[in-house]
């Protein structure tokens, strides 16, 4: 935690789906709690196949009608600096984990974990730029996020 900000990057591997979608809910579950200024949370791709493209159609649609403000973001990807800057950097599932183990192969501080190892239920958040199913998807990262959020907070 630097300057009493928690850093939280959310990755996957395009940063158009799953990873944005995190990075909206937790910044919603933030400002509805008023500690959005004790917060930076950003998102990330493993791959370079999406970078500079928008929050796909499908999380934009799953978050408005949810009321979950959707913002401009475009897909990045995951750096070697990024291990210093956040204190949590969260994929979605195992071959995240492992691109970000590979990316990121010094992980001395356990940043690195999964969403959903947060819950009493740990397992891969299923892509829906495959299954279609963002319902699916939004559900398992409400379950993170809130488990998430629930984790930090306790030790703060």
């Amino acid at each position: 935690m630097k300057n009493n900000v928690i850093s939280i990057l959310f990755v996957c591997h395009g940063n158009i789906c799953r990873s944005t979608m995190a990075e909206y809910v937790m910044k919603d579950m933030v400002k509805k709690k008023g500690i959005e200024d004790k917060f930076y949370i950003d998102s990330a791709a493993t791959s370079t196949d999406e970078i500079g493209n928008g929050v796909h159609h499908g999380t934009r649609k799953k978050l408005q009608e949810v009321g979950v403000p959707v913002g401009n973001h475009r897909a990045v990807q995951i750096t070697k600096s990024d291990y210093d800057k956040y204190d949590y950097i969260i994929g979605m599932d195992g071959q995240n984990l492992r691109n970000m183990h590979r990316m990121l192969p010094d992980d001395r501080d356990g940043k690195i974990s999964l969403l959903l190892d947060f819950t009493d239920t740990p397992r891969d958040i299923a892509d829906p730029w495959f299954t279609g199913d963002f319902d699916a998807t939004y559900d398992d990262v409400i379950k993170g996020c809130t488990a998430l959020l629930e984790r930090i907070l306790k030790r703060e």
